[in-house]
């Protein structure tokens, strides 16, 4: 067996110059784990993907915090290793900052190691990419409006330039503090060669960057937010962002954004106000009737792990947001149906009782979005439990509670109207994802990784090990 050896060096460069079509093979790669990840249970019903629970070590002379984390799946097993210093460390004027750094340690299913890959650079860019599979089927990438400077703010807009590049006409940075790393971010977009620039359709885009040394930020923080068609939040901050009134009073509704926020991970963080995430988890009342036009806002929140979210996403357990209002992004991801179909030749008779996929949302009635039990739960759910499986061996779909479809279509035209509707939301609509970061990404993304890297000749390569 052949171990390959990446540094962070060597990952950026695959990643920074992948084409269209390899970034889509990543992307439909980690699209299909998240999909088994939300939806397969696997013949013993623990699902496909384990996911032991994260642990922690704290050195005692460096203070440094090491975390493992393991997962195992079908293309083998994974363990990323990662050192920091704490934010609580951070206080003690005696302790030299840690930044986050590791590894990710690959196993063949046999056991046998395959692949050992700096954790830097594939950790945001895996994040990203997870992030992406709601990008790409958005209907408008005109602007795009990222708060954050770090690796992961790149990432997410450096992916977002390759997929939908020739769209994009401005990327607004926002750093609520000046700093070394807000300068170093457009320095990154500056050097990318002018021909892969053109290649990816964005060479005439516009950068700025804004900080609060500017005289008018309270003002153009605002319009940043008003026009973009994408929000990434990419901080670790324990205060809200930006005022919910931004995006939630009816000139903030009438346009639809998909709002990304990967930055806070602990219960302590929050990025997104909870005046957004409680206008678009409620759900529409019944008869009522709205005048002033507004995009759909689903009545969910998208998240990678349901459980991870609501342990670890400081935005969800402050705005005690419940399970039923939280859907996993596998369960989404693979619709086959991503784009209303406007023929002529669609029956009259669908046409006439397909309105909006929303009107008729009732979330008392849907089940939760289950994620995966941890490994160490080894107590399958009751047959009565909502996380039960059904005969198919699969988990409850989340898009038959998005319409109640009328009794006398056909069964195909009923799927029909619930894709429809979860299309137009996921196309059109106002989408709030909340991710914390679950290790099958690091496994599935570094794998794929490491296959490329040894087509392409990149790395170091140990026979036999």
């Amino acid at each position: 067996m052949t171990l390959t050896v990446l540094s962070d060096d060597q990952v950026r460069d695959i990643l920074e110059t992948l084409s269209l079509d390899e970034l889509e093979d990543f992307r439909k790669t980690l699209a299909d784990a998240l999909h088994a990840f939300s939806t397969d249970l696997g013949a013993d019903g623990l699902g496909v993907f384990q996911q032991p629970h994260r642990v922690s070590t704290l050195h005692p002379e460096t203070q440094a915090t090491t975390l493992y984390m393991p997962s195992c799946g079908p293309t083998g097993m994974g363990c990323k290793v990662v050192s920091l210093t704490s934010a609580e460390a951070s206080k003690d004027p005696s302790v030299q900052p840690i930044s986050p750094t590791g590894v990710v340690n690959l196993f063949a299913p046999d056991g046998k190691p395959i692949g050992l890959v700096h954790a830097s650079t594939l950790t945001a860019f895996r994040t990203a990419l997870a992030s992406l599979c709601l990008v790409y089927r958005r209907n408008h990438v005109k602007t795009i409006t990222v708060f954050g400077s770090g690796m992961q703010a790149y990432w997410h807009v450096r992916l977002a330039l390759m997929m939908r590049g020739k769209t994009v006409k401005h990327v607004n940075i926002i750093n609520h503090r000046f700093s070394d790393s807000a300068g170093r971010i457009l320095k990154k977009f500056t050097i990318i060669p002018h021909d892969i620039k053109v290649r990816e359709g964005w060479e005439g885009a516009k950068f700025s960057i804004l900080t609060p040394t500017f005289h008018e930020f309270e003002r153009l923080q605002k319009e940043y937010i008003r026009a973009a068609d994408i929000i990434y939040c990419c901080t670790p901050s324990q205060q809200e962002l930006f005022d919910a009134s931004i995006l939630t009073n009816r000139e903030g509704r009438k346009k639809g954004r998909l709002i990304v926020a990967v930055g806070s991970y602990t219960p302590q963080m929050r990025e997104l106000p909870e005046g957004l995430l409680q206008l678009v988890t409620k759900p529409r009342e019944k008869g009522h009737r709205h005048f002033h036009k507004h995009a759909d806002e689903g009545g969910v929140i998208v998240v990678d792990t349901l459980e991870g979210a609501l342990t670890e996403a400081g935005e969800i357990i402050h705005a005690k947001i419940a399970p039923t209002q939280l859907v996993e992004l596998g369960e989404l991801v693979m619709l086959h149906r991503m784009a209303v179909d406007e023929s002529e030749s669609e029956s009259s008779d669908v046409m006439s009782q397909t309105s909006s996929a929303f009107s008729d949302l009732d979330m008392s009635e849907r089940a939760p979005s289950m994620s995966m039990s941890t490994a160490s739960s080894d107590v399958p759910a009751s047959p009565t439990s909502p996380m039960s499986a059904t005969s198919s061996g699969t988990r409850p779909s989340f898009s038959k509670h998005f319409r109640k479809s009328s009794s006398n279509l056909s069964e195909k035209d009923k799927q029909k109207q619930k894709d429809d509707g979860l299309s137009r939301w996921l196309r059109d609509g106002t989408v709030v994802y909340k991710s914390v970061g679950v290790g099958l990404m690091d496994l599935v993304v570094g794998t794929k990784l490491v296959e490329v890297a040894r087509q392409k000749g990149v790395g170091t390569q140990i026979e036999g090990f």
